[in-house]
């Protein structure tokens, strides 16, 4: 089969491969790029583990052929963390507030909260969850993503998260 050349924007940084035309944004990103952070799961755009952020929305990669992708701006897993390398407000929350059991979701939660955030800077739980839920956790019943989302919105907005009395 020919193979298509590609370039786009990956992290910041200006990548290229030559891919077959059915290739998979998530298999280009994981195989050709070697970053393995975007996880797949059921690569029918179920669980959104395989989030990315592509030209300011959330995107499920495995639903994109890379070629479609061609001269596109792509935030993965990898990019989220702060330039200096520190974790990102949405990396710490989720550590913080234990906001991932097996991980496997994890990646995708975080760039699809990460959009959710640039769109809406202080989101209401409900706001949340509705942003989230194109995301499918297994483990942890998602009040904890929730609250690792919330700390997020707080510390990037410079105010003081308040944990909901239980």
């Amino acid at each position: 089969m020919a193979k298509t050349h590609v370039t786009m924007t990956v992290n910041g940084k200006e990548v290229e491969g030559l891919v077959e035309p059915r290739m998979l944004l998530v298999h280009f990103i994981r195989e050709t790029l070697a970053l393995t952070g975007t996880h797949i799961g059921c690569e029918t755009t179920h669980c959104g583990a395989c989030t990315v952020d592509l030209d300011g929305m959330s995107v499920k990669s495995c639903t994109v052929f890379a070629v479609q992708a061609q001269g596109s701006e792509i935030t993965t897993i990898e990019g989220i963390a702060n330039p200096d390398g520190t974790l990102s407000a949405l990396q710490e929350g989720f550590r913080q507030m234990h906001g991932l059991q097996c991980g496997f979701c994890t990646p995708g939660m975080i760039v699809r909260a990460h959009r959710l955030l640039k769109e809406n800077p202080n989101p209401t739980e409900e706001e949340i969850r509705f942003g989230i839920s194109g995301n499918l956790c297994r483990c942890t019943g998602y009040q904890n993503i929730v609250k690792a989302i919330q700390y997020a919105a707080a510390k990037i907005n410079g105010v003081e998260f308040k944990e909901a009395a239980e």
